[in-house]
């Protein structure tokens, strides 16, 4: 499973960006549950939710300070 490119981010509404944010926070929440009762996870979708969510982070600063 290869990163998401921020290019293909950066046309995004600033709504939409929010909600994708909220939207992985939920999936890391579920991530870290999941680990602490020891059920089945792919424990690389950790790292790739966390970029995801540092490239919407810096996209959603970039067009706020525009």
């Amino acid at each position: 499973m290869a990163f998401t490119k921020i290019n293909s981010m950066q046309n995004l509404t600033t709504q939409k960006i929010e909600d994708r944010i909220i939207e992985i926070k939920k999936d890391l929440l579920q991530l870290k549950i999941k680990k602490a009762t020891r059920q089945s996870f792919k424990s690389h979708i950790f790292k790739h939710k966390k970029h995801e969510l540092a490239q919407l982070l810096t996209i959603e600063t970039k067009k706020n300070n525009i």
